[in-house]
């Protein structure tokens, strides 16, 4: 498969540009979010390199805004704003702390915090605490790190393994190249690791009605259906282990109201229907037919309406007209088998989640799942919302997440976006059911082909299949066993700017998994002022060896070996070579101290930087 008669990249990115900021129409706001106070108890302590604050939770809130002000005289000179870490989409952040690196190390600033009921929706400030982040004039301060091999735990939740995202599955028929690599299998091949490596279950991705698969046309006026190539590429996915999760659009151009309004470079159409029972039809034979082909498996799946609708560029159509498309979509999935799950809004930036739940409880359509989008930050809380509106079993699917919402930004490629994934996936833990992370590969043309191997792509793994920091830290998450294990923590940027994740295994072994991190994506290519010493003591495992494999700028970090190699655009046969040698991270085997029976291992821990130390079983 080809792509023919598409704009060229630059075109579709100038298009991409000038509309992905456009919210679609607004009329007809959702029902008035809850008056949240401000959030009681904020603290801030400063450490060398940062600020940790932290607050009391508010009851309602799906997260909370951390305003700050520099401070002069001893007042805030200005305004307080929100503090910008750079994520470029939504700044709120779900916890009750917040690890600030944007300041000037020695200069004070006034903070405050605001709950948020709703995503658009911020309440008021609270009491101002003030504090200067420490400047660094010597060695690294230690984090000390305390667990019990033996203690009891809890089932160690695994939010990246339900789903990740991928470019639309018709790319795995295509015999393209890309940087000289063959598309299709590559992007199987990306799949098939990370099903078989990570453990991810199911693979979501856009654009299964588009044309380019001919699902539906029309002939003489009269609706034609064909299914040929959505099987073979529904096939694919399900031999190598994963399910789909069916994201119904976007409209075939026979259908299209008005076939011009596309997306992208291969212009998927983002129009309402002309006609919305030959839409409902569609529905309803798509589904019929995954059904009849796939059998009761198909029960399973999640079948999602739309993409970001929420956004201009997604959805040409309003608000009303898209809440109308939920309506009849989720309808024709029910009329297929009402076990099957269906859900929305699919949104940017968790737009639409009230509206599409306010909507629904007077159409009666239903929501099985709530799923929305959100980059640079961890998912907001949506239980809250769920709550509100009478919902409180929905599950709750994040379909996209990663550490930028911008194409072709430098950031996918380094260890910042490792230790980026390991915070996000540390925070959703027992409070999703998904965190989708976007995508699996390079091989991803929203905007255009890749035009370097190193270009700032959404993939974990890179055109020819080389793992990314991201990547990387997915198996070490993978890597955890399956009982969670309490950790207490000390010392400066303990709890925040460090984290801890320990695990038992069934075996009896340990894996613990501790990185240096913040969201702060000036700090991207590392702070010396905030890496750490890292002292981590397991009583009851005297005796025992470890593994200890590292992720950052020198473990496992794609850019710094290619920097090293002296890569242009893409690699020579030997420079492949050399780049598999970052494909996996190493393992170091160590004996631990012992100190009255407790083992204890001290490591320095860079920021950004992972470590994961797994220690034998009894």
């Amino acid at each position: 498969m080809t792509n023919a008669n598409v704009p060229q990249a630059p075109a579709a990115r100038d298009d991409w540009q000038a509309r992905i900021s456009r919210r679609s129409d607004e009329a007809g706001a959702a029902a008035p979010t809850p008056a949240l106070p401000a959030p009681a108890g904020l603290s801030a302590v400063a450490g060398v390199g940062h600020v940790r604050l932290t607050w009391q939770p508010v009851d309602g809130a799906v997260g909370y805004l951390v305003h700050r002000a520099p401070v002069r005289d001893g007042r805030p000179a200005g305004p307080l704003t929100p503090v910008d870490h750079l994520g470029g989409d939504v700044l709120s952040v779900p916890d009750t702390w917040y690890v600030d690196t944007t300041g000037e190390p020695g200069r004070t600033y006034a903070y405050a915090v605001a709950a948020v009921p709703e995503v658009t929706v911020t309440g008021p400030l609270g009491d101002t605490v003030a504090a200067a982040a420490q400047p660094a004039d010597g060695p690294a301060p230690t984090v000390e790190l305390r667990l019990a091999a033996d203690a009891d735990g809890t089932p160690l939740h695994r939010p990246w393994q339900p789903m990740i995202g991928s470019e639309r599955l018709s790319q795995l028929l295509c015999t393209d190249t890309s940087g000289g690599r063959e598309i299709g299998p590559e992007l199987l091949a990306a799949l098939r690791r990370i099903r078989t490596e990570v453990g991810v279950e199911s693979v979501r991705a856009h654009a299964i009605l588009h044309d380019d698969l001919g699902v539906y046309r029309e002939v003489d006026g009269r609706p034609v259906y064909d299914f040929t190539r959505l099987d073979e590429v529904y096939d694919l996915i399900l031999d190598i282990g994963l399910r789909p999760v069916v994201e119904i659009g976007f409209m075939p151009r026979d259908l299209a109201t008005d076939p011009e309004k596309t997306v992208f470079t291969y212009r998927g159409v983002i129009s309402p229907p002309r006609d919305w029972d030959r839409w409902g039809d569609l529905v309803r034979a798509l589904v019929a037919h995954l059904l009849d082909r796939y059998g009761a498996q198909v029960l399973g799946w999640d079948f999602e309406v739309w993409n970001e609708a929420n956004l201009e560029v997604f959805w040409s159509g309003t608000r009303a007209e898209w809440m109308r498309l939920y309506d009849v979509t989720a309808r024709a999935v029910k009329d297929v088998d009402p076990r099957i799950a269906v859900g929305g809004p699919s949104s940017a930036a968790a737009g639409w989640v009230d509206a599409l739940l306010e909507h629904a409880a007077g159409s009666g359509s239903p929501v099985d799942f709530v799923s929305t989008h959100t980059y640079g930050s961890p998912p907001l809380d949506l239980r809250p919302t769920l709550t509100r509106f009478g919902l409180p079993d929905a599950r709750i699917l994040w379909t996209e997440w990663g550490v930028t919402p911008t194409h072709f930004n430098p950031v996918n490629d380094g260890a910042s976006a490792a230790t980026f994934l390991l915070s996000g996936m540390r925070s959703a833990a027992g409070r999703v059911d998904a965190l989708s992370y976007w995508v699996a590969s390079d091989h991803f043309e929203e905007l255009g082909r890749p035009p370097a191997l190193l270009h700032g792509g959404f993939g974990l793994l890179t055109v020819g299949g080389i793992a990314k920091p991201r990547y990387h830290a997915l198996r070490m998450l993978a890597r955890l066993g399956e009982t969670e294990l309490p950790v207490t923590a000390g010392g400066d940027g303990a709890d925040g700017l460090v984290q801890c994740w320990a695990s038992r295994r069934a075996d009896g072994s340990l894996a613990v998994l501790v990185w240096n991190s913040t969201l702060d994506q000036g700090k991207r290519d590392g702070d010396p002022a905030l890496g750490r010493r890292i002292r981590l003591a397991v009583s009851g495992a005297a005796g025992r060896t470890a593994l200890v494999s590292r992720l950052d700028r020198e473990h496992g970090d794609i850019t710094t070996v290619a920097g090293r190699l002296g890569i242009g655009d893409w690699p020579t046969d030997e420079q492949w070579a050399a780049l598999r040698a970052v494909d996996t991270l190493a393992a170091e085997k160590v004996q631990p101290a012992d100190e009255n029976g407790t083992a204890v291992l001290e490591l320095d821990l860079p920021q950004p930087g992972a470590v994961l130390i797994e220690v034998a079983g009894a």
